[in-house]
């Protein structure tokens, strides 16, 4: 058996093996030859530092399944292939009382092609006259990608998906609507440089307490900043079917920042649209952890 290793220098590329080889060779024929007549085994590894980066040479190929591919993406665009869990609080001014809302954001990619999100709402309010708090809603959403490309020069994902909502049943609280729902979607994401463009549609209707049947239209931008930080402007247009066709529409705007790839933090302010407007205005923070 021998030992030998070897060195061997580019400008950019340095690279250092290791070979352990046995056989018997015929004649003293080097078997690194591969017309060589010998019976050998080889037991090579290589490594290269390409300008201070690794890469072996028997690593894996890239997947696009592994955060570091999903970490560019930003979790405020619910069709972006992110797992993440946000902590986010609002409130909001109802014309003379208010509501606050806690909750957890969350979403994970099963498959490259598959997204859950779930969210988890916990109510404190006033509707009614005196201080009422308690859960409001648990939602789960799984959003599928069944094609990407481009148009032009945007590259393009469709998701298609529903919402299965479960309310907790306090509505007498003034806490939800006390309905429980399915809402089927579609959207595209567009990407273009640092900017990212999102229409939806999306369809809420009850099948269990109080009626609900409202289509909500859905348009987000959201535009990669300086220094890690993002804007978003969140736009929803929904029509109330059986509310009279009122159309309580609303916009978020969002400020933020990644501190790190795994963590960051913003702002939000929101305003309410028109005659039907839900609310007059509204503030809130949210704390981001992506994994």
């Amino acid at each position: 058996m021998r030992k030998a290793m070897a060195k061997c220098r580019h400008p950019r590329i340095t690279c250092l093996m290791l070979v352990l080889a046995s056989g018997h060779a015929y004649a003293q024929e080097n078997a690194s030859s591969p017309f060589a007549s010998t019976n050998n085994t080889d037991l090579r590894y290589q490594f290269f530092a390409l300008d201070g980066s690794d890469l072996s040479e028997n690593e894996e190929e890239d997947t696009g399944t592994g955060s570091d591919q999903v970490a560019h993406e930003n979790a405020s665009n619910p069709l972006a292939a992110v797992n993440n869990t946000d902590f986010r609080y609002q409130f909001l001014d109802l014309d003379g009382s208010d509501r606050s809302d806690f909750w957890v954001d969350g979403s994970y990619m099963l498959t490259p092609k598959l997204k859950i999100k779930y969210e988890l709402h916990y109510w404190e309010t006033d509707v009614t006259g005196s201080s009422e708090s308690d859960f409001e809603s648990f939602h789960l959403k799984p959003i599928y990608f069944p094609t990407q490309g481009e148009w032009g020069s945007w590259k393009y994902k469709l998701a298609v998906g529903a919402e299965w909502i479960v309310g907790f049943g306090n509505e007498d609280e003034g806490i939800g609507t006390g309905s429980d729902q399915i809402a089927p979607l579609v959207g595209l994401a567009f990407v273009k440089g640092d900017t990212v463009l999102v229409p939806l549609v999306q369809h809420f209707q009850s099948y269990d307490g109080p009626d609900v049947s409202t289509t909500a239209f859905r348009l987000i931008a959201i535009q990669s900043l300086p220094k890690d930080f993002w804007g978003k402007l969140d736009a929803i247009v929904p029509i109330e079917w059986k509310n009279g066709n009122a159309v309580p529409a609303t916009a978020e705007v969002q400020l933020g920042k990644m501190f790190s790839p795994s963590f960051g933090v913003y702002v939000d302010g929101l305003v309410g649209i028109g005659g039907d407007r839900p609310y007059d205005w509204g503030v809130g923070v949210g704390i981001r952890f992506n994994y």
